[in-house]
């Protein structure tokens, strides 16, 4: 009785808080899962997706007004089940949704205690001792309780011998978060092949979709420019702390980035390079030998263990990702001694505990979860011989040497290790959109929970801001005025900003000036111009007596945007080099000299 109570009195708690915030605040991360919604139902090519400026515009038009979003780096697929809720406004879209998942919580409690035999209030208890991250999934309206619903129906099909139709909503996660993939190799390692079957068909439906809804060349894009670079961890900002994975603590001890991380402990490129697949590749590699070999196979602790091996290996994770392990935390407790009991408590709520901003830096969860890993591991490094140990090892030290070898060459190409950079402030996560006058430089920026306007000149920026966002400065003529989009209130407006009065009204661009991917230089010798030829966009220059074309930036990375300096002796563009997909900053790169 007094469990019931405890547990009826979480369930009040939770709806007068986290639900009650999440119901009334319009907060991220919804509205990005909203508009991606709607630029399904409009048809919009994926590639705007990925743009952040394409994608803002479109967040405007939905109806989002003050609020900066984003899309990176999310599988085609992942608005899919929201598609329907587009017809409501998105608040309402959002409550409906807090509703649902309300649901799948339930649904996920309920199959969770009949798989542990615990009681549902138990189970309702133990859910809501991880409150600091159920509290941020409901008031963002994420994604992650809908996730562990998947993944908790999927084990419950496995416990009852239903392979097939596990693997198919395992494959059915993956397709929406990229966390569920490693899950075929677990059924690889667990010579399941019927759900590894149902995953690769899940998974094949998934990509036909995306090829029906998009067209096989914007699947192709994201497979080749968007999905490798995500599972690099270039995400937004991809040295923030708060980003608790391994990829982020080993790019933020050694690689050096003029305004995401100017002071490295050791600006060591090449052994980040290696660290970052090295240490995935060892936990990937090991649990697979240790599922494999593991003679007392226990379904609940062997399927609990690699959902945690997922979460460690994962590039990508936030405070509201961590409640996914209650579905391992209540498998493991079924079986476990009281002593391990308290540990694996103890542990599930130091992961979705909110943390003080100063601890962040230490990166406490990836040392938390680590710790996770490696006691609940313990049996399956038992199975493994030293023989097998340091095969594997020597394996993965020399795939992380020749992928290594790959980043540094891709590395020493990207403008941030060949040009000067332009406008660095720290902490500016975007730039871009140069416009060149002889006022000064004029640029795209994020600033005040708004896309902004920033005017570099006589040594100084500052910013101009806007009742909406403002994108694509232009500069027709050298003498002013500088034109760009104004989105706000659902429609782009045209407006024309004057340097020497600092006045801003609506404007027309004149019919010479057409929306282009080239420009020629002042002096007529030069063209500059986008290309994806080599698969990322970079900057070409033509001489246009001659018409030989040069590569003018490199990397694995995209560079956009040209604009010419005055004296057609240098460029000025943006590049995403070393930063998150799609948020560049600005570079300079002389033409015909060094």
């Amino acid at each position: 009785m007094v469990t019931r109570l405890a547990a009826f009195a979480a369930i009040l708690l939770f709806l007068a808080t986290a639900f009650r915030s999440g119901w009334r605040r319009a907060e991220t991360d919804f509205p990005n899962y909203y508009t991606a919604a709607v630029m399904v139902r409009k048809g919009i090519p994926l590639r705007e997706f990925y743009d952040w400026t394409s994608f803002q515009r479109q967040m405007n038009y939905a109806g989002v007004e003050r609020q900066l979003g984003g899309f990176p780096p999310q599988t085609p697929v992942v608005a899919l089940p929201l598609v329907e809720l587009t017809s409501f406004p998105p608040q309402t879209a959002k409550q409906i949704w807090l509703v649902l998942n309300f649901g799948f919580l339930a649904a996920t409690v309920w199959l969770l205690a009949k798989l542990t035999q615990f009681s549902v209030a138990q189970m309702t208890l133990l859910a809501f001792s991880g409150f600091g991250s159920l509290y941020t999934n409901f008031l963002y309206g994420q994604y992650y309780v809908f996730l562990l619903f998947l993944l908790t129906l999927a084990f419950y099909c496995l416990d009852r011998g239903r392979s097939t139709t596990a693997g198919f909503l395992s494959g059915f996660a993956f397709a929406l978060k990229l966390y569920g993939g490693p899950l075929l190799l677990y059924f690889a390692a667990k010579r399941n092949w019927k759900a590894a079957g149902g995953f690769v068909a899940a998974a094949g439906c998934a990509v036909a979709t995306a090829v029906v809804l998009f067209g096989w060349r914007d699947v192709y894009y994201y497979a080749s420019q968007i999905l490798p670079r995500g599972l690099q961890g270039e995400n937004i900002d991809p040295y923030n702390s708060l980003n608790a994975t391994f990829a982020t603590f080993f790019r933020h001890l050694l690689l050096k980035e003029p305004e995401l991380n100017p002071q490295p402990l050791w600006n060591v490129p090449w052994l980040f390079f290696f660290l970052q697949p090295f240490v995935s590749l060892s936990i990937l590699t090991f649990s697979y030998l240790g599922l494999a070999r593991k003679r007392m196979a226990s379904d609940h602790h062997d399927f609990a263990w690699f959902i945690i091996v997922i979460l460690l290996i994962s590039v990508s994770v936030s405070s509201y990702t961590y409640f996914l392990l209650l579905l391992p935390v209540a498998l493991l407790l079924k079986d476990a001694e009281p002593a391990e009991r308290i540990y694996l408590i103890v542990s599930f709520v130091a992961l979705t505990f909110p943390l003080r901003p100063g601890w962040i830096w230490v990166f406490l969860r990836l040392w938390v979860l680590l710790g996770l890993f490696l006691v609940v591991g313990r049996r399956y490094f038992q199975e493994l011989s030293p023989k097998l140990v340091a095969g594997a090892l020597l394996g993965v030290a020399i795939l992380s040497l020749l992928d290594a070898r790959r980043q540094m060459l891709n590395y020493g190409a990207a403008p941030g290790q060949r040009y000067q950079g332009v406008a660095f402030e720290k902490g500016a996560v975007f730039s871009s959109s140069p416009a060149v006058s002889r006022a000064g430089v004029f640029y795209q920026s994020m600033g005040r929970g708004r896309y902004v306007m920033r005017w570099l000149h006589d040594g100084q920026t500052e910013e101009f801001a806007f009742e909406g966002h403002a994108f694509h400065p232009i500069a027709p003529s050298p003498e002013g005025p500088i034109y760009f989009e104004l989105v706000a209130h659902g429609a782009s407006t045209t407006m024309a900003f004057d340097p020497s009065t600092r006045r801003v009204a609506p404007g027309y661009l004149p019919n010479s000036v057409k929306a282009s991917d080239s420009v020629r230089s002042p002096d007529g010798r030069w063209v500059a111009f986008e290309s994806a030829r080599n698969g990322p966009k970079q900057i070409w220059l033509r001489n246009v007596a001659s018409g030989v074309e040069e590569l003018l930036t490199g990397g694995n990375c995209n560079s956009t945007s040209p604009a010419w300096e005055l004296d057609s002796k240098a460029i000025i563009f943006a590049s995403d080099c070393g930063r998150g997909i799609g948020l560049p900053a600005l570079y300079r790169a002389t033409v015909g000299g060094p």
